[in-house]
C-alpha cells in the first residue's frame, strides 16, 4: 500500500498492559492488511516519532485515561493528524459514564439509575447514606476495564469502598444494581452502521469484572445471545441510537444489562474496544463474518 501507519499502544492509564495486547493483534493484522507500521507509545518522542517516519495515519489501541477520553484525539487533531475512532467529543462523552447516561436519559433510552460521589463530597462529610437503594453498583466515573467496579450491599461495604478508592479516582458513579443477563453490542462503521450479533457474557466470577474479562476460561460467550426477535431489534436498536447520540464514529461497543422482564438498560459505552483474544469486539465480529483482519480494516476507515 506504501502508507506508513502509526500504531498507538501502551500509554499511562491502568489498562496499558491490555492496550499491549490490543496492540500486539492489530499489529499483526495491519501487517497481513499490507500496511507498513511503526508502533508509538505516549512518550514525549510522540509527535517527533510520527514526523520523523512520516505517518500518514493514526490506529488508535490505547484503553483508558489519556488515550480513550478525548486527550490523545486532541493532541492528534491540533497536528491535523488524521485516526481511528471517536473524535474528541464522543470520546470525551463515553468516558464519563455519568454524562453519557445523562446524554441517554435525557434521549429517553433505558439506562440504570444512579448517582456520582465526589472525593470533595466524602472529605466535607456531605453524604447522605439513605438516599442510596442498596444493592448498587460502585465503579469510578471515568475508568475502563471493570477496574474497581464492586456490587454492594449495605452502607457499610459502600463506605468502605468510598474509603477505599474516592481519593484515587475523585469521582464514583453508583448506580441501582439490576439484576440480569449481561450483554454487549458492537458496532463498527461511518456513514453506514454495521449493528452486530449481540454477546452475552457469563463470567465465572460474580460479575464481568477485570479477571473475567482477561483471564482465559473464566467467561463463557453466548452469541448469538438467545432473545425473542422483539426483544434483540430492541436491543440493537437502542445500541445504534446510542452510538449516534453519544458522537461515537468508526466503532463502539455497548454494554447493557436485561432484566428478568427483558427490558434491557444501557451501562456504558466504549469507544476503544478491547482486541485481545479474549475481547468482546472480535468474538462479534467473528459471528458475523467478518475476520479480525477485516474488522481492523473497516477501523482503519474511520480516519477518513
Amino acid at each position: 500500500m506504501n502508507e506508513k501507519i502509526g500504531l498507538l499502544m501502551g500509554g499511562k492509564s491502568k489498562e496499558r498492559e491490555i492496550s499491549l495486547r490490543s496492540g500486539k493483534n492489530v499489529l499483526e493484522a495491519l501487517q497481513k492488511n499490507g500496511y507498513e507500521v511503526v508502533t508509538l507509545d505516549t512518550d514525549d518522542n510522540l509527535l517527533l516519532n510520527i514526523r520523523k517516519e512520516k505517518i500518514s495515519r493514526v490506529y488508535n489501541a490505547l484503553h483508558g485515561t489519556y488515550g480513550e477520553d478525548g486527550t490523545i484525539q486532541g493532541f492528534l487533531e491540533l497536528y491535523n493528524i488524521k485516526y481511528t475512532g471517536s473524535k474528541v467529543l464522543g470520546s470525551a462523552i463515553c468516558m464519563n459514564k455519568a454524562v453519557t447516561k445523562q446524554l441517554l436519559s435525557e434521549a429517553g433510552i433505558n439506562n440504570s439509575p444512579f448517582q456520582t460521589v465526589t472525593y470533595r463530597d466524602y472529605i466535607k462529610g456531605n453524604l447522605n447514606f439513605d438516599k442510596f437503594d442498596f444493592p448498587v453498583v460502585a465503579k469510578p466515573n471515568s475508568e475502563g476495564s471493570s477496574i474497581a467496579v464492586s456490587i454492594i450491599e449495605t452502607r457499610e461495604e459502600l463506605e468502605k469502598y468510598f474509603s477505599d478508592n474516592l481519593e484515587e479516582y475523585k469521582n464514583v458513579l453508583v448506580e441501582k444494581f439490576i439484576r440480569g443477563r449481561e450483554i454487549t453490542v458492537g458496532i463498527i462503521g461511518c456513514e453506514e452502521l454495521t449493528v452486530l450479533p449481540i454477546l452475552e457474557l457469563k463470567p465465572h466470577n460474580k460479575f464481568y469484572d477485570y479477571e473475567a474479562k482477561y483471564t482465559p476460561g473464566m467467561t463463557d460467550f453466548i452469541i448469538p445471545a438467545d432473545f425473542p426477535v422483539q426483544v434483540e431489534n430492541k436491543i440493537k436498536t437502542m445500541a445504534e441510537k446510542a452510538h449516534k447520540i453519544c458522537h461515537c464514529h468508526g466503532v463502539s461497543r455497548v454494554d447493557m444489562i436485561v432484566d428478568e422482564n427483558n427490558i434491557p438498560y444501557i451501562l456504558e459505552i466504549n469507544t476503544s474496544p478491547g482486541m485481545t483474544d479474549q475481547s468482546d469486539l472480535p468474538a462479534q465480529a467473528k459471528a458475523a463474518g467478518i475476520n479480525f483482519e477485516q474488522l481492523v480494516e473497516i477501523i482503519m476507515r474511520s480516519t477518513d
